[in-house]
């Protein structure tokens, strides 16, 4: 059975009292007797504060974003390397604002997660659909052609060591959910693409869901059979939220 992780994307938030407070708050609400798993992904000026907070804690960390570089002349890039320096043992990569307000593409994305894996960073790779092209009905191809792209740059045993992030677009951070249904069927669609190459990965390999998941819907989410934990936007701010979300997890 697949342990389900429960990971907050905290955005650009956050100042030390808030990332103090809210640490304390998550360790305070920890259930040692529960198999879910929690990760937080601060903003790249308080990755190392939170690693402080969380030593020798169970709780995962996470960066946001990483460079397809290792070094380099990069300006404001940051590296993989540096990354596992301060801590971290997952990366986002992907992600719909990634993808959206900087333009990344498939093969920056691929490149990304091979970067993530080459730092021995297990990737979080991210997919997902807009509006508009649920409306076109285009959901199966567009998430299909993201891990595609992934698989080819990567190969499937890759996914033995990441996880992958359904989210979306049209539902975050906006109060719309994807209905259990609609994100049990993408996440079945991501699994079987996965099992065509290796059925033994695909059934080990980690599906979060993220769309603005709440501790009064997430039970209902996280029942289904491909939805292993969900990646937290905005109720991850808050701990009583947040971990309200752990505890539907189980």
């Amino acid at each position: 059975m697949r342990t389900k992780l429960i990971a907050g994307n905290w955005k650009m938030n956050g100042r030390k009292p808030m990332v103090r407070e809210l640490i304390a708050g998550i360790l305070s609400r920890l259930d040692v007797n529960q198999r879910s798993e929690v990760m937080v992904l601060p903003p790249f000026p308080y990755i190392p504060l939170v690693n402080s907070l969380l030593d020798a804690t169970p709780v995962l960390l996470g960066a946001q974003d990483l460079s397809r570089h290792d070094s380099g002349a990069y300006t404001g890039e940051v590296a993989g390397g540096m990354l596992a320096d301060v801590g971290c043992s997952h990366v986002l990569v992907g992600h719909s604002e990634r993808r959206s307000l900087h333009g990344e593409d498939n093969a920056l994305v691929a490149a990304k997660f091979n970067a993530a894996q080459a730092a021995g960073l297990q990737p979080v790779l991210c997919v997902g659909e807009t509006l508009d092209e649920r409306s076109a009905g285009r959901t199966d191809e567009v998430v299909s052609g993201q891990i595609a792209a992934v698989l080819e740059a990567a190969g499937v045993a890759a996914f033995g060591r990441a996880i992958v992030a359904y989210e979306p677009v049209w539902a975050i951070g906006t109060g719309q959910t994807a209905s259990p249904e609609q994100a049990q069927s993408v996440h079945a669609m991501i699994r079987a693409q996965i099992a065509k190459e290796d059925a033994t990965i695909a059934g080990r390999l980690r599906i979060l869901y993220g769309g603005s998941v709440k501790p009064d819907n997430a039970a209902d989410l996280f029942a289904r059979e491909d939805i292993d934990g969900g990646l937290i936007g905005g109720a991850s701010l808050t701990a009583e939220a947040f971990m309200g979300i752990y505890q539907a997890a189980g």
